[in-house]
């Protein structure tokens, strides 16, 4: 679960939330990214980067208000 302040969701955080997941998504599936990037001449980066917002939505978010 990822405790986050109703109040406080700015840019930073967002930013901070879509880091996590892309480390997340890279220590879970990076090779596997890897090789499908490799394979179908496409931008890794790029791809790992949609796999993060993919991601995002399979937290479990807790607003403290």
């Amino acid at each position: 679960m990822i405790y986050l302040n109703y109040a406080n969701l700015d840019a930073e955080t967002q930013e901070r939330l879509l880091a996590t997941s892309k480390k997340d998504v890279e220590h879970k599936f990076g090779k596997s990214i890897k090789a499908y990037a490799k394979k179908h001449v496409t931008n890794y980066e790029q791809l790992l980067e949609e796999e993060a917002l993919r991601n995002l939505y399979n937290y479990k978010y807790v607003f403290n208000i």
